[in-house]
């Protein structure tokens, strides 16, 4: 198939996926992101284009952007009026087509090392990828998720580039360089984009003795030109050299890891958003053939994309093994496994086998991969958008505004989540996650401590979901003025996010003896 043809398709199924999870939503009530975390990225945007400083609250500079490079992209459309739900998703489309089309050609690129790919495998990975639920989701969650994704796919395919003699090793220094800048850019995009930088650079420094040392030097310096002013920014806003996210997630859900190691790891795979949930049950022996035929061939770099999926994964298993919010932070992994999954289901499919049993097996399976990814976002992946929007808009934006209209402008608010209140209320606040008060990560979990934080600094509301907080919402201080009243927190087995005044000189709540 002509590429200019294939690229068009798959950029048209990016835009048709994402366009019926937005549809979704504006039919349930309305546009919006399905994360409190995206309206954090718009606040520093905000901020940033009116006032060029790096703050979630304007005049206080902080470290609680984990992706500045996702922040400053949406940037422009602030300075340019823009309306910010229309930026952010033309971010996420363009995002989502790119992933898509970088899955196209790194298939391609894999072709190359196994010589028995269809020609019909780089459309059939690129459209799965653009329809896979998930990753919908993610291009609509105003989260950088899918760009990294799509970066990381993009990286590989850079560093599998064949010389031009047709082996695969490096053509130089300027091959090393543009590595290491992307390997900068991936670490702009998500901390943990170094990874795919080691592992593309270790190979490359065992594999490639004679040029090894042009090389690695040319793809470090690459990789300082970007790293370095960003370790440089986080020391400058926060003292640390990593953003305040990067341990305060960490902190805050320490408790997932007393879970036996091999148990996160699997879980990870399966739950939530798991690359092996959804559509992607059906490549699973096509992913096996995949990984298979590369061992037996001893072509280790054509499984570096794949090792890295299982480093990722891994690297979660160990800090962060969550599978809240569909399984957000895995989901970079899904274009890697589809990508293998399909190339194996060439492998093993026959439709045009000449004994009935193998080709009427083959055409199953093809009918049935081909119905169940638009399906899956058809019934499972834009009713799931569209209802995470909804929560968000009636808990933590409706909260938001709740505060923006019945308090002082300088009212300290504790806040848990900080994002919608940020970004609507503008309020000076506590972070009660830490992301932007890294004094609270030392005791996240101790609500006694966050207590007498709140009091020693004279907080005069407290913003959360009651369950978060059981045993500060109890005190005798801490009085209830507002609830959401919504829905579809209760309906999805949530809560309704709650605002309660704070009083330290002695008051009781009124009616509390």
């Amino acid at each position: 198939m002509n590429t200019r043809v294939r690229d068009g398709l798959i950029t048209l199924a990016a835009a048709l996926g994402l366009g019926i999870a937005l549809l979704a939503a504006a039919r349930l009530g309305g546009l919006g992101f399905p994360l409190d975390d995206a309206w954090i990225h718009q606040t520093y945007a905000r901020n940033l284009a009116r006032s060029g400083q790096w703050a979630f609250v304007e005049g206080t500079p902080s470290a609680g952007s984990t992706s500045p490079l996702w922040t400053l992209l949406l940037v422009p459309g602030y300075l340019l009026g823009i309306e910010y739900h229309a930026w952010t998703y033309l971010l996420g489309f363009a995002a989502l087509a790119g992933t898509g089309l970088g899955v196209a050609r790194l298939a391609e690129r894999l072709d190359g090392q196994a010589g028995t790919l269809s020609r019909h495998a780089p459309l059939l990975a690129g459209l799965a990828v653009a329809l896979e639920w998930h990753m919908v989701w993610a291009a609509g969650s105003g989260m950088e998720t899918v760009l990294f994704a799509g970066l990381v796919v993009w990286s590989w395919w850079w560093a599998l580039r064949p010389s031009e003699e047709g082996h695969f090793s490096p053509p130089g220094s300027g091959h090393g360089l543009l590595l290491g800048l992307l390997g900068g850019v991936l670490t702009l995009v998500r901390p943990e984009g170094v990874v795919v930088l080691g592992l593309a650079g270790l190979y490359g420094l065992l594999r490639w003795r004679e040029r090894a040392l042009l090389w690695g030097v040319a793809a470090g310096l690459g990789f300082a030109a970007l790293f370095a002013p960003y370790l440089w920014l986080n020391l400058q806003l926060s003292g640390s050299l990593w953003p305040n996210t990067f341990s305060a997630k960490q902190a805050e859900y320490a408790v997932t890891r007393q879970v036996p190691y091999l148990l996160r790891f699997a879980r990870l795979w399966v739950a939530g958003g798991g690359p092996l949930i959804g559509a992607q049950v059906l490549l699973l022996p096509g992913l096996a053939a995949a990984g298979v035929a590369r061992v037996r061939a001893r072509d280790w770099r054509g499984l570096l994309p794949l090792g890295w999926a299982v480093s990722h994964l891994a690297l979660y298993a160990w800090r962060l093994p969550v599978t809240y919010q569909h399984g957000r932070y895995v989901m970079p992994v899904l274009p890697v496994v589809v990508l293998y999954g399909v190339l194996g289901v060439v492998r093993l499919a026959r439709p045009a086998h000449n004994r009935p049993l193998p080709r009427l097996i083959s055409l199953s399976w093809l009918a049935a991969l081909a119905l169940t990814t638009p399906l899956f976002l058809l019934v499972l992946g834009a009713p799931a958008y569209a209802r995470d929007v909804r929560v968000i808009e009636t808990e933590m934006v409706a909260t938001a505004h709740w505060l923006e209209a019945n308090t002082e402008t300088d009212a300290l608010v504790a806040v848990h989540d900080i994002g919608a209140v940020g970004y609507f209320a503008g309020r000076p606040l506590i972070d009660l996650a830490g992301l932007v008060s890294p004094d609270v990560i030392p005791f996240i979990r101790d609500e006694e401590a966050l207590l007498e934080l709140m009091e020693r600094e004279e907080a005069e509301y407290l913003v959360t979901f009651p369950g978060w907080y059981r045993r500060i919402v109890a005190d005798s201080r801490v009085c209830l003025v507002y609830a959401t009243g919504g829905r579809w927190a209760p309906e999805s087995g949530a809560e309704n996010m709650a605002v309660y005044a704070l009083h330290w000189q002695g008051q009781a709540c009124p009616g509390v003896p």
